[in-house]
């Protein structure tokens, strides 16, 4: 039985009928907010070449004109190096001024690098991180087992042979600590940024990622505004289109760019290709059935019902990381 009142489940009720519209309603919002509600004087943005980020300067860039704009790039020596060139790419096409900051040292210092690896020679006696490239991440079979996500973690050697292990609990959480170092010191990189020139932090993360739980808390989750936070994937490639981001960057398969190993977000976290997990999280939000997903997704009910498990279950599990300090004494 259909769901009452609300609109048929097609593939594309997620899609916005008017881009213009919703980015003028995010400029002056955007504008809005940073000015009269912050009370700074312009924005910054940390951009990396993907899709989010590129949006996010593209929609500063309208509210706050590009002189009050100012797009940061913090690449590490495990970043990839097209990262860099597209950001900056991106930051010229729409006249915004940027700094590079080279992340390395501070994390060096924080011995990220180090902890990462000693974590994973414990899974892999032989890990050299000279001639070995790693990653984690889950497997998209685990979306329908009922049971919360188990983690892999993946070695390549210098000729490319790979090796795959479960990941165990304590390894797991050593390598995400020791990860988050670089989300949290690029925080405070922009902070410092921020501050001494009197402007906001402007996010990133998307729709997916904030209700998901994919950021990390003072992290990239740390800043003053999120101006796409309530988009999904999608909708974001849409706005990219009307905003005419460089086509580089809308082509780009959306990356972690954290591992030494190169790894897509799909693989790392999200376990379902955006424009599929895009459907499946409006029909979960919006109290679709999985009968009436199933057709339009060409899944079984019983499928669709595990991806539903699946979605809750990472909402609920991640509600920290959207929680205020607790101040309730």
């Amino acid at each position: 039985m259909k769901t009452k009142n609300k609109e048929p489940f097609s593939r594309d009720i997620i899609k916005l009928q008017d881009p213009e519209k919703t980015v003028n309603n995010i400029v002056n919002k955007l504008r809005d907010h940073v000015f009269n509600l912050l009370h700074r004087t312009g924005g910054l943005v940390g951009i990396s070449g993907g899709i989010d980020s590129s949006v996010t300067l593209a929609l500063a860039e309208k509210a706050l004109d590009p002189d009050n704009i100012i797009g940061i790039l913090m690449p590490e020596k495990d970043s990839s190096k097209e990262s860099v060139e597209l950001a900056l790419k991106l930051a010229h096409k729409y006249g915004v001024n940027t700094i590079i900051e080279d992340m390395t040292a501070a994390l060096d210092g924080f011995k990220c690098y180090q902890r990462r690896d000693e974590a994973t020679k414990r899974v892999f006696p032989e890990f050299d991180p000279k001639i070995h490239k790693m990653k984690i991440g889950v497997k998209e079979s685990g979306l329908y087992t009922n049971l919360p996500s188990v983690f892999y973690i993946t070695i390549i050697g210098p000729r490319g042979e790979e090796k795959l292990k479960r990941l165990p609990a304590e390894e797991f959480r050593q390598i995400m600590a020791a990860s988050n170092f670089k989300q949290r010191s690029r925080m405070a990189m922009l902070y410092y940024h921020a501050e001494r020139l009197h402007y906001a932090v402007i996010g990133t993360p998307n729709k997916h990622e904030v209700d998901q739980g994919f950021f990390v808390k003072y992290g990239d989750g740390g800043v003053d505004v999120m101006p796409i936070g309530h988009l999904y994937k999608t909708q974001i490639y849409q706005l990219a289109d009307y905003l005419e981001v460089p086509k580089e960057i809308i082509d780009r398969t959306p990356t972690t760019d954290t591992y030494t190993a190169e790894q897509t977000q799909e693989e790392f976290f999200y376990q379902l290709p955006f424009e599929l997990m895009d459907l499946l999280w409006y029909a979960f939000e919006n109290n679709y059935s999985p009968e009436e997903v199933s057709p339009i997704v060409e899944k079984s009910p019983d499928d669709i019902s595990k991806i539903y498990s699946n979605f809750e279950r990472k909402n609920k599990t991640t509600d920290y990381l959207r929680m205020p300090p607790i101040k309730d004494y």
